[in-house]
């Protein structure tokens, strides 16, 4: 009787009959201001000469599919907002719940958001733009819905910037190659292969010996990304405090680049155990991924470290040192 009862609530609910008039006016009002911004950012969205579209959603989607440069570091992009849309689904019953009032601050949001678009529009930057959409998707339902709504939706809507492609990081390509190269070179010589490190490049000094350059798509920019935007939905979930997040979170960057130095060390014992066509072959395509879980074992063992209560464990591993006498 319960779930019958349920049901006809919700079938009730979503008959226009059965809506409040302010519940009428909010939805038709949102509905307006979300095909406004779809139209703003599809069709005036992207003014960087030459790339064919002034959308700013086809010049991220054309990013996210970008397998040779350096939109092939953001191929996740496509997942952010389904779990963004995940988390609000998670947290529904919260957010509905809250009061709902009008808050100019909101407004103030709004209208930076809309000077950043604009900005960015001049600057023939369409990151800038994609932020101010962010921003947008935030503000105007603080304006509209109030403080505690927009507390609600920091998360979820923050979460979204980890599909907006950054080019400048770019730059950060080459200095993580070196730091990698240098570090796995280091690596292989304590355990006993003697390498030496040229630029990016490694080779055994043993005759015959391996030889391999650390390219643009090994600098572990892509699994760094990946590894943040995972970790970042992995510690709201799971961790009590928001010390503990960030803590959870900024574990991530060293997990992520850990894990690309152990991939180029194992690349290279590899090459000197069974030769360079294995190891830069089948073992080079598919070891990012064992890495990869390796590294997310690790997230999940460092969440629970945060999350113990370390004065309980103590005190129960006290009392069974004291049974035992």
């Amino acid at each position: 009787m319960q779930n019958q009862s349920s049901i006809k609530v919700w079938s009730e609910r979503w008959r226009l009959g059965a809506l409040s008039t302010p519940e009428l006016v909010r939805i038709g009002l949102v509905s307006v201001i979300i095909g406004l911004m779809f139209m703003l950012f599809h069709m005036l969205g992207n003014t960087v000469e030459g790339v064919g579209s002034r959308s700013a959603f086809q010049w991220m989607f054309s990013r996210w599919s970008d397998t040779i440069s350096f939109g092939a570091d953001y191929s996740h992009g496509y997942f952010i907002p389904f779990v963004s849309l995940g988390v609000i689904w998670y947290k529904r019953k919260e957010i509905f719940s809250v009061d709902m009032h009008t808050d100019s601050r909101g407004l103030a949001v709004v209208i930076f958001a809309l000077c950043l678009h604009w900005l960015g529009a001049k600057m023939q930057q369409t990151h800038f733009s994609l932020v101010s959409l962010v921003l947008l998707i935030w503000g105007v339902p603080f304006y509209l819905f109030g403080w505690e709504l927009a507390k609600k939706l920091i998360f979820p809507c923050s979460y979204l910037a980890f599909c907006i492609p950054l080019n400048f990081m770019d730059v950060m390509a080459f200095p993580l190659r070196m730091f990698s190269t240098s570090l796995a070179a280091a690596m292989l010589n304590g355990l006993g292969i003697s390498a030496e490190q040229t630029g990016t490049a490694i080779r055994s000094t043993v005759a015959g010996g391996f030889e391999f350059d650390v390219a643009d798509p090994c600098s572990g920019l892509r699994s760094l990304l990946a590894m943040t935007a995972l970790t970042a939905v992995y510690a709201y979930f799971t961790q009590r405090t928001i010390p503990r997040k960030w803590i959870l979170f900024m574990a991530s960057i060293p997990l992520a680049v850990i894990g690309n130095i152990a991939r180029i060390v194992t690349v290279a014992i590899v090459a000197e155990a069974f030769g360079g066509k294995l190891a830069l072959g089948i073992y080079h395509d598919y070891s990012g991924y064992i890495l990869f879980t390796a590294a997310i074992t690790m997230m999940v063992a460092i969440g629970g470290l945060l999350n113990l209560k370390f004065s309980e464990v103590f005190a129960k591993w006290k009392s069974t040192l004291l049974n035992r006498t």
